[in-house]
């Protein structure tokens, strides 16, 4: 299976994240916003990994005392788009 998936997220600086699922793998990972190093470097990391995996890496994880944060979002947009 094959998606493109553009996700709006809520409650962080990033205003758009977009991917690629092929047969369940990430790829093309990329935030509209928020911090580019270390959003890019994300991208970088996960090209290629197992999209449940990483969704179940990334959940949880807060940025500056939000009940979020980018990689957060990014976990719930491949939970909402599985």
């Amino acid at each position: 299976m094959n998606k493109h998936v553009e996700y709006n997220p809520e409650g962080v600086c990033a205003r758009k994240i977009e991917f690629d699922l092929e047969d369940g793998k990430l790829h093309n990972v990329h935030f509209t916003g928020g911090c580019p190093g270390n959003l890019a470097a994300i991208g970088k990391l996960i090209e290629g990994q197992e999209a449940e995996k990483i969704a179940g890496i990334l959940k949880g994880n807060l940025c500056r005392g939000k009940n979020t944060s980018c990689a957060d979002q990014l976990a719930k947009a491949i939970e909402e788009n599985k």
